[in-house]
């Protein structure tokens, strides 16, 4: 091998080891202060009390300590099997699933709505939904508990009129709303990047060969824009999944999201051990989710590749 062709060989090595240096530093940062405490939460979690946990297993209760290497399931099987876990656990899921379900329906009509007409109704509908991209969600939640509470602002304009009002503060009911008002702009946002995308040929082309709204719809526009759907999805699923601001402030005290429930353990009940696997327990349930993100990825670039 020639000294020439050893050079062109080491070039394309010492930018890969530049480019690796280069992004160090901010992998380095994730890895000191993300994921270090969570290799420490997960060991606390198995029944590793000693070292760095040692400040939280001094003053914690109800702990379950191992003397094997590599753990005890103890904690987890104790809030596996408490049936308030299992009442939560279902209704995090429930609230995910439908509040989930609901701001993506409620995206794609929007979406579909702006890109199909373009008038000023629906870019005023459009610039509505994102408004609560700019709202905090302390007083989003407030927002949505003061109007729908049993003494808020609904129920006063049904007794104006001698009539009894809907109550969903304080309700599952009333959790699923303030996560759908929450979580809709994003939604809306990444939907319509999506649906702009599609070519107006592929649209002219199907209506030209006969295809009405609904199949143009269905066989041409939600196809070409899946991936920013299944990404609008996903990243839906796993803010609601793992919220708490929100369940806590128009929820009820049970049943309630495991977001709570995490928070409760380990403050209020002193159980810290137990809220981190709640932890784990939510956290793959957030992996799960991003399976399908990661799949949509994969499907398009391999589709990109053929």
């Amino acid at each position: 091998m020639t000294v020439t062709a050893r050079r062109r060989i080491r070039r394309p090595r010492s930018r890969s080891l530049r480019g690796l240096l280069m992004a160090s530093p901010p992998l380095l940062l994730v890895a000191a202060f993300t994921g270090f405490p969570i290799v420490l939460a997960v060991a606390y979690s198995l029944g590793h009390t000693g070292g760095l946990n040692q400040t939280t297993a001094l003053i914690a209760q109800h702990q379950h300590i191992t003397d094997e290497w590599w753990g005890t399931l103890g904690a987890y099987r104790e809030v596996l099997t408490n049936p308030r876990f299992r009442r939560d656990l279902g209704v995090t899921v429930m609230v995910t699933v439908v509040s989930t379900s609901i701001v993506l329906v409620l995206a794609l009509i929007i979406a579909l709505y702006l890109r199909l007409t373009g008038g000023w109704a629906a870019k005023l509908l459009t610039v509505l939904a994102i408004v609560p991209q700019f709202i905090p969600v302390v007083i989003a939640s407030w927002s949505v508990l003061m109007f729908y509470a049993p003494d808020g602002f609904l129920r006063s304009v049904f007794a104006q009129a001698g009539l009894e009002g809907p109550t969903f503060g304080y309700t599952v009911s009333g959790v699923v709303i303030a996560q759908v008002w929450c979580s809709l702009p994003f939604a809306v946002l990444m939907c319509a990047s999506g649906v702009q995308a599609v070519p107006d040929a592929l649209i002219d082309a199907a209506r030209d060969a006969g295809a009405g709204l609904v199949r143009t719809t269905f066989s041409v526009i939600l196809p070409m824009a899946f991936v920013p759907i299944v990404i609008a999805a996903t990243f839906t699923g796993i803010g609601i999944i793992g919220s708490f601001t929100v369940p806590y402030f128009t929820g009820p005290n049970a049943p309630t999201m495991l977001g709570v429930d995490m928070a409760n353990y380990f403050t209020a009940y002193n159980m810290p051990q137990q809220s981190i696997v709640m932890a784990v327990v939510v956290f793959g349930a957030a992996s799960l989710i991003a399976l399908a993100y990661i799949w949509a990825n994969f499907r398009s670039s391999k589709e990109a590749g053929a």
